[in-house]
């Protein structure tokens, strides 16, 4: 089997999580700066396999796009073209910055700690990821 890849992209940072080979287990990968998601991919699919990549679908609560998909839907076409091999699966996002924070919070980590949006980032593409992994079982 591959992994399965999270992307929690954003404007100025993008969290990446992946499974595991067997795709039981999702982890937190990076954060990387959204101008260098793309090299980032490339670099990381040419030394291990990836079979599914999951995007966050950012909604507003009244089920409609949020305006940052404004800003996915272009990337979402590069990856298409760089990776036209490797299906890509959205899944919705609603309050996983929130759930992120929240178990940064219940996890013991200190307020400077629960500051690093970076971190944030992260901790939501393994939301989104595991909560994939939830519902295909």
């Amino acid at each position: 089997m591959a992994r399965i890849l999270a992307i929690d992209f954003g404007k100025k940072r993008t969290g990446i999580a992946v499974t595991d080979e067997l795709q039981i287990i999702a982890s937190g990968l990076t954060t990387v700066n959204t101008t260098e998601l793309l090299s980032f991919l490339k670099e990381y699919i040419s030394k291990e396999k990836v079979e599914l990549f999951l995007m966050g679908q950012p909604k507003q609560m009244d089920n409609s796009d949020s305006e940052s998909e404004a800003l996915i839907l272009p990337f979402l076409k590069k990856i298409e073209k760089l990776f036209p091999q490797i299906p890509m699966k959205r899944i919705d996002e609603r309050f996983t910055s929130k759930m992120a924070f929240q178990t940064m919070i219940d996890s013991g980590m200190k307020k400077k700690q629960r500051r690093n949006k970076a971190m944030v980032d992260e901790i939501s593409a393994t939301i989104i990821l595991q909560s994939y992994l939830y519902n295909q079982h």
